[in-house]
């Protein structure tokens, strides 16, 4: 078979050709849906005004200019702002949601159809991402969105969760082996989707396909915790391709996003979903990091009561000293009516919690990726026919137990398993609000910049922004509450050795 005919052959079970050269491929391009992303993407950039700033300093400079940048990241709204303020600083862009469940498909419309365009005329980036993909699907559409139509790929990739960049990794570790494992090895469903993505990529354009992809990309700046922790596991494993930016843990993004963020959309992902009180509810945070801290807060500010799980004795003391009990939950299972995983960590509830839950309790997750709740065991219960599995409405299952006794009649008990796993946030709701991903995405604008100019100085290693950027983020932001900083004399910046105009705080503070 010739390379055009394997070009078109359909990958899995999308019906898609594996490289289909499509302009994008996204839900609804239709007048109303487009009309409607607009408004709400202008509604959104009033409250992004970091985003805004950013559009303003660099305007007619293109600061971006020749950069091709890959993102993989929630196609939302807000994410729609970002993608629009790279390209006016210059940059060729393509899209692809880094999430089955969280693209907002009129806001893929909005940057599809463009400032300029329209439904019948768009004039927009490409976007391959929409609502409730399947699992080929997903990684069909980063493929699209990794290959330009002249066959050449991006020089930056803008990444969260790392799927990107794994991908592109996987691909010229097995083209290096000359292998690839068969995908009856991969211990997940999602590594099989991925092995026959990489088995198939190879049949139609050969073994060095992903060493050419990789060799253009100058650089990589990633969004969240999971992500980062792969980078820093291939530096530590002399593995990383090129340089990478963790943005997570700049403070203008983990406490925005992952703290003030999840206190924002937690509870409006719960109560979309379930619509159940939570006052008086007994809610079960696991892990009390970042985006356990806004989880907690979330819960509170419903007045349910809330404990919490961890490993790190750190944060367990931070919890004890907000008057937080910490237990384990294996210990309190059975108590409790809401579990939340936010630990970026996986199998932190399986089904031998699952059994013992309450009758109808609510479980979800916030942290990232789908096993921290061990969903492939639930679903293998599922197809034994020992769990009945009920879709109320979309992202919303109950997990009927048969052979269980402390449900209605000591009959079997049901769960409620909110976006199947998956981030509860952007599954079951709209995500963060405007304002805190204004915080992250000028942090990601900022690296983009800085990989564009500078990446090659950088070596292959992971690095932060410097702190005297996370302070400009803050800056850019404080303006919308009316904020005014206090300047400090010459004298008293001397007293404490900090210049005058900052940075503030050595690399060491714990904000």
């Amino acid at each position: 078979m010739n390379e055009t005919a394997m070009d078109s052959k359909t990958f899995m079970d999308t019906g898609l050709p594996l490289f289909a050269g499509l302009p994008h491929k996204i839900a609804d391009l239709s007048p109303e849906s487009v009309r409607f992303g607009r408004k709400e993407l202008d509604l959104a950039l009033v409250e992004m005004p970091g985003l805004v700033a950013l559009r303003e300093e660099y305007a007619g400079l293109k600061p971006l200019q020749g950069a091709k940048i890959m993102g993989s990241l929630h196609m939302t709204i807000q994410t729609a702002a970002l993608i629009e303020t790279l390209v006016q600083l210059g940059a060729e862009v393509r899209w692809v949601s880094c999430n089955i469940f969280s693209t907002q498909d009129h806001a893929a419309a909005a940057a599809v159809a463009g400032p300029d365009g329209s439904a019948q005329t768009p004039r927009g980036v490409p976007v391959f991402a929409w609502k409730g993909e399947t699992l080929s699907e997903y990684w069909w559409c980063t493929l699209q969105a990794l290959v330009w139509p002249d066959g050449s790929g991006p020089n930056l990739i803008l990444d969260d969760g790392g799927d990107a960049t794994l991908v592109v990794h996987m691909g010229c570790e097995y083209e290096q082996s000359g292998e690839i494992p068969a995908v009856e090895t991969a211990d997940s469903q999602e590594l099989g989707v991925i092995l026959s993505l990489l088995h198939q990529v190879r049949a139609a354009r050969g073994d060095r396909f992903w060493h050419g992809l990789a060799s253009t990309i100058r650089g990589v700046s990633e969004e969240t915790t999971t992500g980062v922790h792969r980078l820093y596991e291939r530096v530590e494993n002399g593995t990383l391709l090129f340089p990478a930016i963790n943005v997570n843990d700049s403070v203008t993004k983990s406490k925005f996003d992952n703290v003030y963020g999840c206190r924002h959309s937690l509870v409006d992902a719960i109560m979309r979903a379930t619509d159940v009180l939570i006052a008086g509810k007994r809610a079960l945070v696991c892990g009390f990091g970042d985006v356990g801290k806004g989880s907690v807060q979330s819960l509170r500010g419903q007045s349910a009561r809330v404990a919490v799980t961890e490993v790190d004795p750190i944060c367990a003391l931070q919890a004890c000293m907000l008057g937080i009990d910490v237990v384990t939950i294996d210990d309190v299972v059975e108590d409790f009516d809401i579990f939340v995983t936010t630990t970026g960590n996986k199998s932190i509830i399986g089904v031998r919690h699952m059994r013992r839950m309450k009758h109808n309790a609510i479980v979800c997750n916030i942290g990232h990726f789908d096993n921290e709740i061990d969903m492939g065991d639930l679903e293998k219960l599922v197809a034994a026919g020992e769990v009945d599995k009920i879709q109320i409405k979309p992202q919303v299952h109950e997990y009927h137990f048969k052979t269980t006794t402390h449900g209605p009649e000591g009959r079997g008990h049901s769960i409620l398993v909110l976006a199947e796993g998956r981030l509860v946030n952007l599954g079951c709701a709209t995500g963060h609000p405007s304002f805190v991903m204004s915080a992250s995405f000028t942090n990601q604008v900022m690296a983009q910049m800085e990989l564009h100019k500078n990446a090659e100085s950088y070596g292959k290693t992971v690095t932060v922004l410097p702190k005297h950027l996370d302070e400009k983020v803050a800056r850019l932001h404080l303006g919308k509450f009316g904020a005014k900083l206090t300047t400090l004399t010459e004298e008293q910046a001397r007293y404490i050795g900090v210049p005058v105009d900052g940075p503030y705080k050595s690399d060491l503070y714990r904000y």
